[in-house]
């Protein structure tokens, strides 16, 4: 039997392999537009509507910083929402609440303001932004039997892959006001590396390759495209409130260009073995910048990094 030649220059395998795999993440993707998109859209636009009311019917709205948002101020409101609940109930107009029924006050904390709702119910409005402008708004509902009863997650429109019920679990009896910080932190780091990927994307385009990302953006790989060398980027994100990688790793090897060019036989040698060199600069500007800040940094040294490690 004879056998058969394959050229290690022939790509076609991959490039079919490439092709089917590109199209499966863009189904991926329309797949999760649509989940998230469709199952929550009735929450979504119910409590959006709840929300506008209770913005509406406020007489003021507070802004607190530090240590004006504590414990005590969130027990105040738990006890007023079920104050309110109970005079509703019982039809008795002498019974008063903590406050009047027309003062209704909301309270801005950062990136959150926090409601009282009918029904004994307390509910966090989070607005997300980056980059100074102004992206999604989520709600989540949080209600208890009674004031002496821990509360819990009524219902929300975080999305779903965020690990909402650990914090729950973890937080919500023991101490609300930390898990209603630590959700508005999750909601905002999701936000920001969500949008430094749809940055480069923008910015940079014809220069990434195979880009793929989870679907909170905890991790993320993508090629760029360099006439020298092919370089890999992988990204990621240890904790979930992190809007700067735990772990990073760009790797470049030559390419099939570089192989043909080299005259010398030892770096011909070399650029034949295709051993992936780390490129530490690279790694360097990923941990403490952005995302698109540190992908224009690397591009403008690459050349001359790449010219030392390989040539």
């Amino acid at each position: 039997m004879g056998e058969m030649i394959v050229s290690l220059d022939d790509d076609i395998p991959l490039d079919s392999t490439r092709a089917r795999f590109t199209n499966l993440l863009k189904r991926h993707q329309q797949l999760t537009d649509r989940l998230t998109r469709d199952s929550d859209k009735m929450i979504f636009d119910r409590l959006s509507k709840e929300f506008e009311a209770a913005r509406a019917s406020q007489s003021q709205e507070l802004c607190l910083d530090g240590e004006e948002w504590n414990d005590g101020l969130l027990a105040t409101l738990r006890e007023r929402v079920h104050m309110e609940a109970d005079r509703k109930d019982s039809g008795n107009a002498g019974f008063a609440p903590v406050s009047h029924p027309e003062e209704r006050i909301a309270y801005r904390v950062g990136n959150k303001v926090i409601y009282c709702l009918e029904g004994a119910r307390i509910g966090i409005q989070y607005e997300t932004s980056f980059a100074g402008e102004t992206y999604e708004i989520y709600h989540c509902v949080l209600e208890s039997k009674s004031f002496l009863e821990k509360m819990n997650v009524l219902e929300h429109t975080i999305p779903f892959f965020l690990p909402l019920r650990d914090l729950e679990n973890d937080l919500l009896s023991s101490n609300a006001k930390k898990f209603i910080d630590n959700v508005g932190d999750l909601l905002h780091a999701y936000v920001d590396r969500r949008e430094q990927v749809r940055l480069i994307k923008e910015l940079y385009g014809n220069q990434i390759r195979e880009l793929y990302h989870s679907l909170p953006y905890h991790m993320i790989e993508f090629a760029i495209d360099d006439c020298d060398c092919k370089v890999m980027v992988s990204l990621r994100y240890g904790n979930l409130m992190c809007e700067l990688p735990t772990k990073v790793r760009v790797l470049a090897w030559p390419m099939h260009q570089l192989k043909r060019q080299c005259t010398s036989p030892r770096l011909s040698k070399l650029a034949s073995q295709a051993i992936p060199v780390r490129l530490s600069f690279a790694e360097d500007a990923l941990r403490i910048q952005s995302l698109p800040e540190a992908y224009a940094e690397i591009v403008v040294n690459m050349p001359q990094e790449i010219e030392q490690i390989f040539l």
